[in-house]
């Protein structure tokens, strides 16, 4: 832990680049098993014992879900990362830094940002380095009568759970994107002033559905970002009397809510040249090589990518209530395409990055990123080649078509997905024996509650039928 702070000069002089903007509160955060931000906020008085491993303590084990440690056990201290000081738009009382977990002096092994930080080393020592960005999705909605209502969208009926079914597609729609732009205009300046480049905002295919698209990053600071997104969004939503929700798909007629996460690679000595780009402005053999590498553990990567049961009810091409349309465009199968989206892996036009689109936005970032990255070094290390391209909709093969070209789908549900998270010894490796281990026994714990719960829908077909 002593290696890892930050220099006292350089925390002090930030500290005083903050008081002067008028901060008083530290958030300094670390992320638990399901991607979500922990605190303890202190005063900007207390900023200096944060990177000094002085700051408060915390028994995660008691608060993380899957603990592997006891109430006897010592507590963690998150060490606060200076280079993720940010100034929270929202509210510029508040400052935010996200933090990695110690205990007793050493990395803590259910740390996810730190399971993330030890691949971007073994990249580095390899001489590359991991370019990243999502492409974050949500619905915004609101109450009424105790009902979730869409917030936008100009029908009434369009209620979580009890939607109607309509072909007009909200999706790319002025009007609108207009209706929504009081509570858009708040978040485009937020993300502005933190800097990250906002190149435009969608509105998507479900109502009152949006994207945002912003610059990448490093693979660090990327996932760093869609914490700290996740929680902006919401503070901002609250002050128009709205919420967001960031479930992959709140209702059957929805479009999910996708964290489509793209990734290319550079060398640490050269971070201005695209190695998945060749000389001509294709793609390169290394793309073809880090591209094989996800595939091979396509479904261990969707298991963290998608890590909800109701991940997988988005995970189809053309269910019969889709508002907006009659196709998801979601990847149903193990394979990649030129331009495909319904494959998991899409090859751009339009850039040199590989782009996962089984992601959703509950997404744990550190840990996607972490198993992704991985995955791709060991791609270009064994030069693993990826087969051919499927450049069809995927949702029109039928069985036969898709055993003939040796395709696998995507896990159907959470069980599927935790099974191959367990199987995988890349995962392991990548997380730790125990952080593994309890990654997939949280999914299965989800996925049997799930199987035991008696639904609405059963009572309706059951009840009195036989």
């Amino acid at each position: 832990m002593q290696s890892a702070m930050a220099d006292p000069a350089a925390v002090a002089a930030e500290r005083k680049r903050l008081e002067a903007a008028g901060v008083e509160y530290v958030f300094s955060c670390w992320v638990d098993l399901l991607g979500l931000p922990k605190t303890k906020p202190v005063p900007i008085s207390e900023f200096d014992r944060l990177f000094a491993g002085e700051g408060p303590q915390f028994a995660t084990h008691s608060v993380s879900m899957t603990p592997d440690l006891g109430p006897a056990d010592p507590d963690q201290i998150a060490l606060a990362d200076l280079s993720s000081v940010r100034i929270c738009p929202w509210d510029t009382r508040y400052a935010w830094v996200m933090a990695d977990l110690y205990w007793e002096g050493k990395p803590y092994n259910m740390c996810p940002r730190q399971a993330l930080k030890r691949q971007i080393k073994a990249a580095a020592d390899l001489g590359y380095a991991f370019t990243a960005g999502f492409e974050p999705e949500f619905i915004v909605l609101r109450w009424e009568n105790g009902k979730a209502v869409k917030a936008f969208g100009g029908f009434d009926e369009h209620r979580i759970g009890n939607a109607a079914v309509r072909r007009q597609a909200f999706g790319y729609d002025a009007e609108h994107t207009l209706d929504g732009m009081a509570f858009l205009d708040d978040v485009v300046r937020a993300i502005n002033d933190l800097g990250w480049g906002l190149s435009n905002v969608v509105a998507e295919g479900a109502f009152s559905q949006f994207e945002l698209d912003f610059g990448p990053s490093d693979a660090l600071d990327t996932a760093d970002r869609l914490v700290l997104l996740r929680v902006l969004l919401k503070e901002i939503a609250k002050r128009h009397g709205l919420f967001v929700t960031y479930m992959a798909k709140p209702a059957g007629g929805d479009w999910r809510n996708g964290a489509h996460l793209n990734h290319s690679m550079t060398r640490v000595d050269d971070p201005g040249a695209n190695l998945f780009a060749d000389a001509d402005g294709g793609w390169s053999p290394m793309a073809f090589n880090a591209l094989a590498g996800v595939l091979k553990h396509g479904a261990a990567i969707t298991s963290i990518a998608c890590p909800t049961v109701n991940s997988y009810k988005g995970l189809v091409g053309s269910p019969a209530d889709l508002e907006g349309g009659t196709l998801t465009w979601a990847p149903t199968h193990i394979c990649y395409g030129f331009n495909n989206r319904s494959a998991m892996v899409r090859l751009p036009q339009t850039r040199k990055a590989i782009e996962n689109r089984a992601c959703d936005m509950c997404v744990n970032p550190h840990m996607a990123m972490a198993l992704t990255m991985a995955a791709s070094l060991e791609g270009v290390a064994e030069r693993l080649q990826p087969g051919e391209p499927i450049d069809v909709p995927l949702y029109d093969l039928s069985a036969d078509e898709v055993a003939a070209r040796s395709i696998e789908r995507l896990p159907r549900n959470l069980f599927e997905a935790a099974t191959a998270l367990q199987q995988d010894e890349l995962a392991k490796e990548v997380f730790g024996e125990t952080m593994h281990a309890l990654s997939v026994k949280a999914k299965l714990d989800d996925w049997y509650r799930f199987s035991e719960h008696v639904t609405e829908w059963e009572q309706a077909e059951y009840l009195q039928f036989f």
